[in-house]
């Protein structure tokens, strides 16, 4: 039976606050052997590890990633919001405000290239947004900057855009590339449209839903990463479809069942 690539989904989100660099800081600590993280380009051209596109659930208050520049948003706090009681535990251990800010995907790729093994970094960029083919442009240049567009890298980019992945393909052809598919009924479709080395990347409550889909892309040659695996049950299914990389909010979990 194949063990799947276990994949921290946002940094170890269930018991941290998601992309904050204590997230990703203890899926490391974790074991987790690769890090998944979301992208959004700020107005003044970061590219920052964010999923929404507001800032009203992870940061409490109005405003969009995109109109405001990164040292307005290096002010805000990313985590309290996971647990907004913690001020009042006296026994909570104190916190580095650092690991709670934006996190940039420059640090983000310095923290995996400075880890003491290897460790993978899937990358999904965000669409629709304002600023189009921009954000794949700087996302290879970051790529670029750490060598990671050359084959070898530890760098993957994932989507659910075929437009945004044949960016990606066309600027580094090296780095691996990741077909998100939300929807089952697309998946006839999009199998026209991709690469025949792309991965494909079904979410697991899709796969529970329409158990012939898992099949269908497995034998379509196309390696499976699936999104989001957070129990044992969820699991049990991926490792009967033998998937390569398993996301999850839970890497210690994760990891603890398999070597079980």
């Amino acid at each position: 039976m194949t063990r799947p690539q276990v994949v921290a989904h946002r940094g170890a989100s269930e018991e941290n606050a998601e992309h904050t660099l204590g997230a990703y800081l203890a899926a490391l600590d974790a074991g987790a052997e690769a890090l998944e993280c979301d992208v959004r380009l700020t107005a003044d051209g970061h590219l920052v590890c964010v999923h929404d596109r507001d800032l009203r659930r992870t940061a409490s208050r109005r405003g969009t990633v995109s109109t405001m520049e990164l040292a307005d948003l290096a002010e805000l706090d990313f985590a309290s919001w996971k647990n907004p009681w913690a001020d009042l535990d006296d026994e909570a251990p104190d916190r580095d405000v650092e690991h709670d800010r934006v996190l940039t995907l420059r640090r983000l790729c310095e923290v995996v290239a400075d880890h003491e093994r290897r460790v993978e970094i899937a990358i999904e960029t965000k669409h629709p947004t304002r600023y189009g083919g921009l954000v794949e442009r700087r996302l290879v240049e970051t790529l670029r900057g750490f060598g990671w567009d050359r084959p070898g890298s530890p760098a993957r980019v994932m989507s659910f855009s075929p437009t945004a992945l044949r960016r990606v393909e066309r600027l580094a052809p090296a780095v691996g590339l990741v077909m998100l598919l939300d929807r089952p009924r697309s998946w006839p479709g999009l199998r026209r449209l991709i690469g025949p080395d792309w991965r494909v990347g079904p979410g697991i409550d899709q796969l529970t839903a329409e158990p012939r889909l898992g099949p269908r892309i497995a034998r379509s040659g196309h390696a499976l990463h699936v999104w989001t695996v957070n129990t044992r049950s969820q699991l049990d299914l991926c490792l009967e479809l033998g998937v390569e990389a398993v996301i999850t909010d839970r890497p210690a979990y994760v990891l603890d069942q398999l070597d079980a």
